[in-house]
C-alpha cells in the first residue's frame, strides 16, 4: 500500500495532466509558477510562525501539511519526483564530518 505522501503526489501529479474543474491543485498549475513560489513562500512564513508559539504542535503539524502540499506542486510542477527527492536525501546521509569551518567549535588552547 502507498504511504499518504506518494499518494498525495501521485494525486497533485494527475491534477497537472487532468485538471478537475473546482480543484485548488489544478488552479495552482493554471496560475502558474510564480503563484506555486509565493504559495510555498507563505506556508513557510507561517510554519516559522506556528513553531515560534509555545504549546502549539497541532497548529505546527496542520502548517507543516500546507508546506508539503505545496511543496509538492511545486515538484509536479518542475517535474521532480518524490524518488528524485529520496535519491538526494540517501545521498546526504551518507556524508560526515560535512560541517562547515566557520561552523566548528574553535578549540581553546
Amino acid at each position: 500500500m502507498k504511504n499518504e505522501m506518494q499518494q498525495l503526489y501521485e494525486t497533485i501529479v494527475s491534477r497537472k495532466s487532468d485538471a478537475q474543474e473546482g480543484s485548488y491543485t489544478a488552479y495552482l498549475f493554471e496560475k502558474g509558477n510564480e503563484k506555486i513560489l509565493k504559495k510555498v513562500g507563505e506556508e513557510c512564513t507561517e510554519v516559522i510562525i506556528a513553531a515560534m508559539k509555545e504549546d502549539n504542535k497541532e497548529e505546527i503539524v496542520n502548517e507543516i501539511g500546507d508546506l508539503l502540499y505545496h511543496l509538492f506542486v511545486l515538484m509536479a510542477e518542475k517535474g521532480i519526483s518524490l524518488t528524485d527527492v529520496e535519491e538526494e536525501l540517501a545521498r546526504r546521509s551518507k556524508k560526515t564530518g560535512n560541517l562547515k569551518p566557520e561552523r566548528r567549535k574553535i578549540e581553546q588552547y
